[in-house]
């Protein structure tokens, strides 16, 4: 079993920032990808940022240039700090690991790596 528990979201301006954690806890061997999605009401689930374990990201678009994803691998967390925050980041941001666990002489991944609950990010114009 593995949580992801995510912290840090709230209700800002747009211009203001907002830095996002994801800390992941449990039976965990090793961690691969981290990643950060998002949805917006009416929309589908899109990848924002995502990190993987030799430290190379990819962003959106949308977002290159104002926000930034890293690890602490210590730590079994991701961040997100968000800078420049616009109306249209608006949604509920969710955390992704590829979490390897270890388990009766087996390691294992769960299909489509393991989710956190979600935190709402609300940018007012």
């Amino acid at each position: 079993q593995v949580q992801l528990v995510e912290s840090g979201g709230g209700l800002v301006q747009a211009g203001g920032s907002l830095r996002l954690s994801c800390a992941a806890s449990g039976n965990i061997f090793s961690i691969n990808a981290m990643g950060w999605y998002r949805q917006a009401i009416g929309k589908q689930r899109e990848l924002v940022a995502a990190v993987n374990s030799g430290g190379s990201t990819k962003y959106a678009d949308s977002v290159k240039g104002r926000f930034t994803i890293s690890r602490d691998n210590a730590k079994n967390t991701v961040y997100l700090q968000m800078n420049s925050l616009k109306p249209e980041d608006t949604g509920v941001y969710y955390c992704n690991m590829e979490v390897q666990q270890y388990s009766g002489g087996y390691y294992f991944t769960s299909p489509g790596g393991s989710w956190g609950q979600g935190t709402q990010v609300t940018i007012s114009s």
